[in-house]
């Protein structure tokens, strides 16, 4: 079967990719060539996986055409979801803007778990992001608190997370405060500053309307009218997870993100996270949200990472249920 389809030759470059890495992608993935034959792209194979290719190219066209630069996610996702048929899924993720960065580059959703995460947040108070790294968990809710903050939904925004990862305690390390907990907390300057800027993030700081701080400096607190985002929740026990969640106070939303796969506590501590699944799930109000492998937004070669690994653990489990 051959198929043509249009693609307007300025935007040709960026829907082929650099050396035409997409077009080859795409090529080895659905089993067809791809030919650029003047003005048109010429697809050949078979009938379903000419209609599967076609399917991509139309979508990466439509994104062009929308002003959006072509990545290799993109073009991973787009193979996904032309092999289940959902192609406009695609399309209209690409309608649903968060935000702008300081660079002016638009934050949406880019697949359809992101989408889901993002409008649990908008439908519920508490809102628990759990999946791998590189599913946009951390980011996407930093998104949508400066977004809140802006927008005059809540008056300040507190960022927190977990020390444990050092394996000290934070009063051993050298330095004030600040340059303890400094090195805990850079995923979340670094999200800051990309979407906020340097000037805004640091004068908001100054007023003490965003606050980055450890875990630990969370007790004792009653938060109102706040965004409070509580990252690596996955390191926190259960009485520091119910801490957390019982300071919340009138007209804050809240986002809980973790990964149960990377969990630095003592092996034989129970995650506050898991128990908050376990004790939580059937509240109004509260809604967990889970991202898989499908929804890694970092380089290809992450997904299939997190894809072997998911592989490996499942393994190990059935392999420790048998001996059982």
């Amino acid at each position: 079967m051959e198929e043509f389809i249009t693609i307007n030759a300025s935007h040709a470059p960026d829907i082929f990719g650099p050396c035409d890495a997409y077009i080859k992608k795409i090529e080895r993935s659905l089993k067809v060539s791809i030919v650029n034959r003047d003005d048109k792209v010429v697809i050949n194979g078979s009938d379903a996986n000419v209609r599967h290719a076609r399917a991509v190219l139309e979508t990466l066209v439509a994104l062009r055409n929308r002003g959006n630069a072509i990545s290799e996610q993109d073009v991973d996702y787009s193979i996904a979801m032309s092999m289940e048929e959902q192609q406009q899924e695609m399309l209209n993720l690409d309608k649903d803007l968060i935000c702008h960065t300081i660079n002016g580059r638009p934050i949406k959703p880019k697949t359809a778990g992101q989408r889901e995460y993002i409008n649990a947040r908008r439908n519920n108070m508490i809102v628990f992001g759990l999946g791998p790294a590189g599913t946009g968990k951390t980011y996407l809710a930093m998104a949508m608190a400066i977004t809140a903050f802006k927008n005059g939904e809540v008056e300040r925004i507190i960022l927190t997370r977990p020390a444990i990862e050092a394996g000290e305690k934070l009063g051993f390390l050298p330095g004030d405060l600040q340059s303890k907990v400094d090195p805990y907390l850079r995923p979340l300057y670094d999200a800051l500053y990309q979407i906020m800027g340097a000037d805004s993030f640091n004068k908001n700081m100054e007023k003490g309307l965003i606050e980055v701080v450890p875990f630990a400096y969370m007790r004792g607190r009653t938060l109102d009218n706040a965004y409070i985002i509580l990252d690596e929740a996955q390191n926190t026990t259960p009485a520091q997870m119910k801490m957390f969640l019982t300071r919340i106070g009138f007209g804050s939303k809240v986002i809980v993100t973790g990964d149960m796969t990377q969990k630095d506590l003592a092996s034989n501590v129970k995650s506050g996270l898991e128990v908050a699944l376990k004790v939580l799930k059937n509240i109004e109000g509260i809604s967990f949200i889970t991202l898989t492998s499908k929804d890694v937004v970092r380089h290809p070669l992450v997904m299939k990472i997190v894809q072997a690994y998911d592989k490996y653990e499942s393994r190990q489990k059935r392999s420790s249920s048998d001996k059982r």
